[in-house]
């Protein structure tokens, strides 16, 4: 039941107005000034108040702003049989919801009490999408090396101070950057994205500064910089360790400088902009062998955020599988169902790509066992060719069998067959369930082979 606070100090208005509310099916709470509704508010949060705005103690434009800084989600409707244009205006922009008229006309307070409760359920709703998002879209893991990262994050994330993010590749460093991005001040301006090993040398400083029609060839319109599309946001300036020496000195005029000047132009341009960079080089042995500016680096190197690779954090692939199938689910896929063994093999296996690797791994296995179950010879077949299973040594390759490979494929599939019959005691339909195929199939397969036996 919603809960709704009358304020006024004339006990007719609150019993009338306590009627109608209650007659409706909303719980009421009484307040007699302005000074005793906020105490109410404070302990006890309604979902709604209705105040008036004359009253002995405190108006309730001096109570207004105390009450929403006290419950900043809670709508206040205001009334008044006395009140001009002004008073309106003045309580609207303090945070009020609306303003309606003595005497109160029941349809109108009903009306308008339910657009504002209906406001903030879906402020609350969007809310909590935002952070459920967030969070899926957030690190995920619970091993000290993570903690370590969530801690800095949320540290820093708050400042304007510049991160330099490191780690091997595929280890997550754009989701720390988006989540660096996402819990700042800055949060409702843009996150801008720049690859720097991808750029062209010729048009780095034309991606980051922009450049004016006709400064080249090719430069057929005016085009503003990845600095100028982050103004008033944050700059992700990724694999910072490939930019050029030339780049690198223009990249730092820039940080220096706090403005930009696009390629053919003449007037330099303020930007409020905070840097994130990243890269899976050391950047300290490239500034020792002169292929990284050292007062760049300083710059950058602000608060320093390494992320583990995930061979060094293996407790955490059964939370970040878990991630991963659920968000193929949310895209329609049917994610199969882990066997444990399964999961042994992803905890084992070591990850030279990391994140990304795993998460491809298990879009493949999302698509290639829809809805299935994967045991650990299906994780076998799709890490075969990478690095071996951490404390299983490869087998080694020894061939005394002279025969084709056809005749010794067929006589695998048979003793496979044979054997899965076995074990259900000739049931066609228990041995396909436990070779994980269909009936038809496994009939076509027998008589391919030949086996001829009593089955049911």
């Amino acid at each position: 039941m919603q809960s709704v606070l009358i304020v006024d100090d004339e006990p007719n208005i609150r019993r009338m107005l306590g009627a109608l509310l209650r007659a409706e099916g909303y719980e009421v709470r009484e307040a007699g000034s302005g000074r005793s509704a906020l105490a109410e508010v404070r302990g006890d949060e309604p979902d709604a108040v209705v105040m008036d705005l004359y009253m002995p103690d405190a108006t309730g434009l001096e109570v207004l702003p105390e009450l929403k800084k006290a419950a900043p989600d809670v709508p206040v409707l205001m009334m008044s049989g006395r009140a001009s244009l002004s008073d309106a205006v003045k309580a609207t922009k303090l945070g009020a919801f609306h303003f309606v008229e003595k005497p109160l006309a029941p349809e109108a307070v009903l009306l308008s009490l339910r657009s504002a409760l209906e406001l903030r359920h879906a402020k609350a709703t969007n809310r909590a999408l935002l952070e459920e998002l967030r969070a899926r879209d957030g690190m995920v893991g619970r091993t000290p090396a993570i903690e370590q990262v969530r801690s800095v994050i949320e540290r820093v994330a708050p400042t304007d101070a510049r991160v330099l993010i490191t780690g091997e590749s595929g280890t997550g460093k754009e989701v720390v950057a988006s989540a660096v991005h996402e819990r700042s001040a800055r949060h409702t301006g843009p996150l801008v994205r720049l690859n720097c090993a991808a750029i062209p040398r010729d048009l780095v400083e034309s991606e980051m500064f922009g450049h004016e029609k006709g400064a080249f060839t090719g430069a057929t319109e005016r085009r503003r910089g990845r600095f100028e599309l982050a103004s008033g946001g944050t700059l992700f300036l990724d694999e910072i360790g490939d930019l050029s020496l030339e780049a690198q000195a223009k990249l730092l005029r820039a940080l220096e400088g706090g403005e930009v000047e696009r390629v053919g132009g003449h007037e330099p341009i303020k930007v409020d902009v905070r840097i994130l960079a990243a890269t899976n080089k050391d950047l300290r042995a490239e500034v020792a062998a002169g292929r990284f500016r050292e007062d760049l680096f300083f710059r950058l190197h602000v608060i320093p955020i390494h992320l583990p690779p995930l061979r060094e954090r293996r407790e955490d692939v059964p939370l970040l599988a878990e991630h991963f199938l659920a968000r193929h689910a949310a895209n329609g896929l049917r994610p199969p169902r882990l066997l444990p063994g399964a999961m042994d093999g992803l905890v084992r296996h070591p990850w030279p790509g990391n994140v990304r690797e795993l998460a491809n791994i298990l879009e493949r296995l999302s698509i290639l066992h829809s809805g299935g179950e994967v045991g650990p010879a299906e994780i076998r077949v799709l890490l075969a060719g990478g690095a071996p299973v951490a404390g299983e040594a490869a087998p080694a390759y020894v061939d005394d069998d002279e025969r084709p490979l056809a005749d010794r494929l067929d006589a695998y599939e048979r003793d496979l067959l044979n054997g899965a019959l076995e074990a259900a005691t000739g049931s066609v339909a228990e041995a396909a369930r436990r070779l994980r195929t269909d009936r038809a199939n496994l009939y076509r397969r027998m008589r391919r082979l030949g086996i001829d036996r009593e089955v049911r």
